[in-house]
């Protein structure tokens, strides 16, 4: 299973930023829209950095509220791991277990074309599960 069977399924839209965008107005975009993550994107959607609740609560205990009205370019993650739609499920679980991250913004020729989280992942895996145990059941009673 893949990375774009989770797409195909979530949608790819994807709530993003600009690094010019007020650390306050993405905080505002990750109660609004209720997740955790929003990928900051340039003019021409290319990917240039990821901004977590995490980065904004350690950017606020760093710096206090003022932080809230510098961009989010000061607060974002720079290097970002990111998936492509191949990618394995399995792959990108151990990617995200590994390094501690929960979103995984996917990335084609260099332009963001979804966000992978770590809920979207256990949700797949969940489904998988269960037509996997639906199928035995048939196999068993057929």
């Amino acid at each position: 299973m893949t990375v774009a069977i989770i797409l195909n399924n979530k949608g790819a839209d994807v709530v993003s930023a600009r690094a010019g965008t007020s650390v306050a107005d993405v905080a505002s975009l990750l109660a609004e829209h209720r997740i955790g993550a929003v990928p900051v994107v340039n003019a021409k959607g290319g990917l240039e950095g990821i901004v977590s609740e995490r980065d904004v609560v350690r950017a606020i205990a760093r710096s206090g509220q003022a932080v809230l009205e510098r961009p989010v370019e000061d607060v974002m993650t720079r290097k970002v791991l990111v998936c492509k739609p191949a990618d394995s499920v399995y792959d990108i679980m151990a990617l995200m277990t590994e390094n501690r991250i929960r979103h995984l913004p996917v990335v084609v020729s260099g332009k963001l074309e979804g966000l992978i989280s770590i809920g979207d992942v256990v949700k797949f895996r969940i489904a998988e599960v269960e037509f996997e145990a639906e199928e035995m059941k048939r196999y068993i009673t057929g």
